[in-house]
C-alpha cells in the first residue's frame, strides 16, 4: 500500500522507467511502482546491496553492530560482507550506466536497499562513507533525488509516501 501511495507522490508522477535489484524486496517493491505508473521493470543485478552472504542472517541488534562497522570502514571487509566501498564503487557504476542508457524521456526510478542509497547518497554528496547519511528509522521506505547526468544531489531522504 504504501509503494502504491508513492507511485501517486509528486515526485514519482515524472518516472518513465523503473529499475531494480533483483533482491526479493527491490523486485516487489519495484513491480508495485512500475504496474501505478504503466511503465516496465528493468532488473540490474548490481544495484545489490553489499554481499553479506558469509554471515547471512543475523538478528536485528547484531546486524545493526556489524552494518555500524561495515560504514565504519569502508575499506575493509567486515565479517566477510563485501567492502563499502567497492560496493559503493558498483553501485555508482550501475547508477551511472543506466543515467547513460536510459532513452526515455521522463525521470528514472531506482528501488533498491537502503544501503544501496546511502551508498549512493554519499557520493552524490562527495563526502566520506557514513551510517549518518543513512534513510532515517532505518525501516526502509524512503527515497532522495538525484540529477543526471553527473548523480548531482537534489534532496535527501523523505518517506516515500511525502506528498501522496
Amino acid at each position: 500500500a504504501r509503494h502504491a501511495d508513492g507511485a501517486r507522490a509528486d515526485y514519482a508522477t515524472a518516472i518513465s522507467a523503473v529499475y531494480a535489484s533483483n533482491e526479493r524486496k527491490a523486485r516487489d517493491g519495484a513491480a508495485i511502482l512500475a504496474k501505478a505508473l504503466g511503465v516496465e521493470m528493468q532488473i540490474v543485478p548490481d544495484l545489490h546491496e553489499n554481499d553479506r552472504s558469509a554471515t547471512g542472517f543475523l538478528p536485528k541488534a547484531e546486524f545493526e553492530t556489524v552494518a555500524d562497522a561495515f560504514f565504519a570502514q569502508p575499506d575493509q571487509s567486515v565479517r566477510g560482507w563485501e567492502p563499502a566501498r567497492a560496493a559503493q564503487s558498483r553501485i555508482v557504476a550501475a547508477v551511472t550506466r543506466i543515467a547513460e542508457q536510459d532513452a526515455t524521456p521522463g525521470d528514472i526510478g531506482i528501488v533498491a536497499h537502503g544501503g544501496v542509497g546511502t551508498l549512493l547518497l554519499c557520493h552524490a554528496l562527495s563526502v566520506p562513507i557514513s551510517r549518518v547519511h543513512d534513510q532515517p528509522g532505518r525501516s526502509g521506505g524512503n527515497v532522495f533525488t538525484l540529477r543526471v547526468p553527473g548523480l548531482q544531489f537534489v534532496s535527501g531522504w523523505r518517506d516515500l509516501t511525502d506528498n501522496a
